[in-house]
């Protein structure tokens, strides 16, 4: 039989005869850790401090009974399997254990193979207790692992519906910092962006700040870490005594500081802070990089919204300059014809002297072809612009 030194049995025993089989006789040598008690105070006392794993008692120990043992060791919630020894003929007493709580019985004498086999019998009830306990404790870890799983994927997805669904980058910004301060458990979280001419980082959102340094709200801020972090561009955490050299030890024992990045450079910072000394872990430090990538694409698809507005603005006024241009050529063009038409009108009215048929017909065509452009110039100009 394997050899399980973590069991310990306590033997509540006045005889030592009794004792010493059940103790060094029939346990020991198969690896139990077994402690014996030879009066009823000096037991219940061992019993709550060592916690044994099965308790023998016998029934009829002087001072008090191993009845009023039972009783004892249950009012102070000891749930151990209990084994009571009994003289013969006197089962009116076991089952009044039984009805205390004993969970199984030897008569006196007792042979070692019964002790061993009731021992086995109450141990196999302990050892099924345990893994039940042990199977509830893993279930239960298991199930707050995935709830905060699903919590994480919930708080990344609200980022991503946030970033193509709001158009206002200060709300933004508000959700994203929200959200790093959530996954990861922290106390105080905020973002910088980096100015495009001073290249200082602007504090442009924040959570749980003190008002000393949530006042710097659209001004640089430089905590003596992020720096580090806008050199690298990777992910930095510090915790505990190493932190303390930094201005940001004012603020909490543990820190993480995630770049937010276009191209390999540091556009902006996102800062989380605990005030325990519980470091960032290698979950929290991908779930930061999710979220500084929705960051960073949010910062993107502003710039290239901004650009695309100026190109649309600028490509509106081009068109609105050809078009005045366009409308006074055709001005032009159309004083020009009626102008050219004035003269041969005159002539073909024959006031200025007759014509031949070939100067009335040469002139008639040439007026048929001017009206047809005035005509089509008049419809360009009065048509609706395109």
């Amino acid at each position: 039989m394997a050899t399980i030194p973590s069991e310990r049995i306590l033997v509540i025993e006045s005889d030592p005869d009794t004792s010493d089989l059940i103790a060094r006789q029939a346990l020991k040598p198969l690896g139990y850790q077994v402690i014996v008690a030879a009066d009823s105070s000096n037991a219940i006392r061992q019993a709550i401090q060592l916690q044994p794993d099965v308790v023998i008692v016998n029934l009829n120990m002087p001072g008090l009974s191993g009845k009023d043992i039972l009783v004892a060791l249950s009012s102070q919630g000891i749930t151990t399997p209990m084994i009571v020894l009994s003289e013969p003929g006197k089962e009116p007493d076991v089952i009044h254990a039984f009805r205390l709580g004993a969970s199984d019985y030897l008569i006196l004498p007792v042979r070692e193979a019964e002790v061993v086999a009731c021992v086995e019998r109450a141990l196999k009830q302990v050892r099924e207790v345990r893994a039940r306990e042990k199977l509830d404790a893993q279930i239960k870890q298991t199930n707050a692992e995935l709830q905060r799983r699903v919590k994480e994927l919930s708080t990344i997805f609200a980022v991503g519906r946030a970033v193509i669904s709001i158009t206002d980058q200060r709300v933004l910004f508000d959700k994203i910092v929200e959200a790093i301060t959530a996954v990861t458990e922290a106390d105080l979280g905020w973002l910088t962006l980096k100015d495009d001419k001073t290249k200082a980082f602007i504090l442009v959102s924040h959570r749980g700040l003190p008002e000393s340094w949530a006042k710097k709200l659209g001004q640089p801020l430089d905590d003596g870490l992020s720096s580090l972090v806008a050199m690298s561009a990777e992910t930095l955490a510090i915790n505990g005594q190493p932190l303390q050299k930094f201005k940001i030890s004012a603020l909490g024992k543990s820190a993480m500081v995630v770049p937010v990045k276009v191209r390999n450079e540091s556009i902006g910072l996102l800062t989380v802070v605990r005030k325990s000394e519980r470091p960032f872990g290698d979950s929290e430090h991908t779930l930061s990089s999710a979220i500084s990538d929705y960051a960073s694409i949010s910062m993107v698809n502003a710039r290239l919204f901004r650009a695309l507005a100026q190109n649309v603005d600028a490509a509106q006024g081009v068109a609105k300059q050809k078009n005045e241009t366009l409308q006074a050529v055709r001005a032009e063009v159309q004083s020009t014809l009626t102008t050219a038409l004035y003269p041969i009108d005159l002539i073909l009215s024959e006031k200025m002297g007759p014509l031949t048929a070939e100067q009335k017909q040469a002139l008639g065509t040439a007026q048929t072809a001017l009206k047809k452009l005035v005509m089509q110039v008049n419809q360009q100009i009065t048509q609706p612009k395109q």
